[in-house]
């Protein structure tokens, strides 16, 4: 197995924790029992539920390219250097990036996204190169 898909199939494990987060929070926040099971009377999130949606919102903006990328790189046969360093960069920025947003750090989270980014473009320019 390449590593761009041992990375990929890490990513599932690291999509579970961002749902799992998300999920922990809202029901850290809501209860079991009392909350409307259809959450047609949902209150506004507190800070930890709010914080943990929008990490989880994020990581499924960049997780569909990084599938995409990934399944090109194996299709086509491109794995090199740079998609394989890219597949690492953009997963342990992503893994880092849920602890980092949910904790407040705004300024350490944005410059991990853009590292993430950077890790995408890397397996783009192995494919493209």
């Amino acid at each position: 197995m390449s590593l761009e898909l041992i990375y990929l199939l890490a990513s599932a494990v690291l999509a579970f924790i961002y749902m799992l987060a998300q999920a922990g929070a809202y029901r850290l926040q809501h209860g079991v029992i009392d909350q409307d099971p259809n959450r047609d009377r949902e209150e506004q999130p507190n800070m930890l539920t709010a914080r943990a949606g929008r990490a989880l919102r994020n990581f499924h903006e960049t997780y569909p390219i990084f599938i995409v990328l990934v399944v090109v790189v194996e299709f086509t046969g491109r794995s090199g250097l740079l998609t394989q360093w890219g597949a690492a960069i953009w997963f342990w920025a992503r893994a880092s990036y849920l602890p980092v947003y949910v904790g407040g750090l705004g300024r350490i989270r944005s410059a991990i996204w853009a590292v993430s980014a950077v890790g995408l473009a890397l397996i783009l320019a192995g494919i493209l190169i």
